[in-house]
């Protein structure tokens, strides 16, 4: 099947989500939340069966920076879709259903052509899907704090939104912001672990400190640190936001925005 009839779709979907969001101001009733639900079910599907065509290849998978950022988008939105039968949060959508259309129509734009290495070991596909989990976790995480500064943003300006005040609570939004952290530091943990001393066994060679090590350390000491402060001095709040997004970012620059330097810029695969 051509890439592009599973992509298109897939975006479409996603756009369609975030307008019918915008139309309906965040009022929306059960059966319409049904709809999307199901609407957003497809979306995923077709996602992932992009994923899987674009990342596999008779000399084994491959996996550039545009699969790394649609593989984590999914997987986030995989998540998302799982609490949303628990939690009203179509305030994400806004946010998150744009950046997902994209994130699946970069991966026509930019094939992928870096070989994972040593993919073929067992060993390097359980740190593979640790490391994917952690980072989807920690991309949910950020989309609730960006939700939250927004919402309590209007909050403080006394101008809050239909679509906002459909959101949870400031308090049950951070407790769901800090499930989502503890968990992915948690992988995030064994993910850096296994990759700093079982790197031989994982890669094929030696550890280096390259970009990728230093920014996956940088992101789990901000994510430690925020978990640490939670604990003993009940940070929350705007600290707890900030380094939320300070520890994605460098999470995202480990990966992706390594293998976006290389691929894009430098014309390496």
């Amino acid at each position: 099947m051509p890439a592009i009839l599973l992509h298109l779709p897939a975006a479409s979907i996603y756009i369609g989500l975030a307008i019918a969001y915008r139309r309906l101001h965040g009022d929306s009733s059960p059966n319409q939340r049904r709809w999307a639900q199901a609407a957003l079910l497809v979306a995923l599907l077709l996602h992932g069966a992009a994923l899987a065509n674009d990342i596999s290849s008779p000399s084994g998978p491959r996996f550039g920076f545009a699969a790394a950022l649609s593989m984590t988008l999914w997987l986030a939105l995989v998540f998302y879709w799982l609490e949303s039968f628990y939690t009203r949060i179509e305030g994400l959508t806004a946010l998150a259903m744009p950046i997902a259309a994209i994130s699946v129509l970069l991966q026509l734009i930019f094939p992928n052509e870096h070989m994972l290495p040593n993919a073929g070991s067992t060993a390097f596909r359980l740190h593979f899907i640790v490391a994917m989990l952690a980072y989807s976790l920690f991309t949910l995480a950020a989309l609730h704090a960006l939700l939250m500064a927004a919402a309590e943003r209007q909050l403080h300006s006394a101008r809050m939104t239909q679509a906002m005040s459909s959101i949870p609570p400031l308090m049950t939004m951070e407790s769901l912001l800090f499930k989502l952290v503890g968990s992915g530091f948690i992988l995030l943990t064994l993910t850096v672990g296994s990759g700093v001393f079982f790197s031989e066994a994982l890669f094929g060679k030696p550890l280096a400190f390259s970009h990728k090590t230093v920014f996956a350390i940088a992101a789990w000491v901000l994510f430690g640190t925020l978990l640490a402060g939670r604990s003993l001095w009940g940070w929350r709040g705007r600290k707890a936001l900030h380094l939320t997004l300070a520890g994605f970012a460098c999470l995202l620059l480990a990966y992706v925005g390594t293998r976006f330097v290389l691929e894009v810029l430098l014309g390496r695969p």
